[in-house]
């Protein structure tokens, strides 16, 4: 598997990419082509286009989560397009607004979203490719990484707390273990790791690249740097949602990646 980062919050030195307060990731395992979220505008595709990635040989998008930063540049994928699935969980594309009131949801609904391309909304985990699996509903594992809301979702005409239940990642099955591929974590990285050892029947973890949605140096970040210690987890790419603070205190205890838009990683 080959991943490239197209957005991110940071690009790498001397690469003249855009960054952007987002997500999106380029995928190759095989002969598929497959991209995981779309960030918040049409950075990826600038960036994709700068990098010599063509991105109509991707048929598959699958969305982290339904948060405007990872899935406003949909509308401008699917521009003129008729031959893309989209796999999600089945509450990304209700409508979100974040605690003042501010829409913080995809561009594109469901019910739009549904006429523009194959939707494929899931809870169970789906396979991507024969190695590459998107997760589905995470369940909570950790008590330290307990589900709290984040604004609110209109579901079924009905507005409630958003508990970001729509939260997944992808895990890919290396020869060395299992890479995993997150958004923002809302349901907990180590929530994550541990439902995608359970799905793979593989209790090793090679890696994980995403956010991780830690800002503060506080027990949750103590216990999580402890969970991916206790693990031996070797290779550590913290990026979009992950502050300075968190990813110094995880650097004083294990080794981490710089990651940039314009990074490419390659996992056997």
């Amino acid at each position: 598997m080959k991943l490239t980062v197209l957005a991110d919050n940071y690009t790498y030195i001397d690469m003249y990419y855009l960054g952007e307060p987002a997500l999106s990731f380029y995928i190759e395992d095989g002969e598929e082509k497959i991209l995981f979220d779309t960030g918040y505008s049409n950075v990826f595709i600038s960036n994709a286009g700068k990098m010599d990635i063509d991105l109509s040989k991707v048929k598959k998008v699958v969305i982290s989560h339904g948060h405007n930063d990872h899935t406003g540049g949909l509308e401008y994928l699917l521009k003129d397009r008729d031959d893309i699935e989209v796999i999600s969980h089945p509450l990304s594309f209700m409508y979100k607004e974040d605690e003042n009131g501010l829409c913080i949801s995809s561009p594109l609904l469901q019910e739009e979203l549904s006429e523009r391309c194959k939707l494929t909304l899931s809870e169970k985990p789906v396979s991507i490719t024969e190695d590459l699996i998107f997760l589905g509903q995470i369940p909570v594992t950790q008590d330290f990484e307990p589900r709290y809301a984040i604004g609110t979702c209109r579901y079924k005409d009905v507005i409630r707390p958003d508990h970001l239940e729509d939260d997944s990642a992808l895990v890919y099955k290396g020869k060395d273990g299992l890479f995993v591929i997150s958004g923002c974590s809302h349901s907990g990285i180590c929530n994550i790791i541990e439902y995608a050892k359970k799905v793979c029947g593989d209790n090793r973890i090679s890696g994980v690249i995403g956010g991780f949605h830690l800002f503060r140096n506080d027990e949750r970040l103590k216990r999580t740097i402890g969970y991916f210690r206790d693990n031996g987890i070797s290779e550590l790419y913290p990026c979009h949602c992950v502050s300075l603070e968190a990813k110094i205190a995880i650097a004083e205890k294990l080794p981490i990646h710089e990651v940039g838009v314009g990074m490419r990683l390659e996992v056997e």
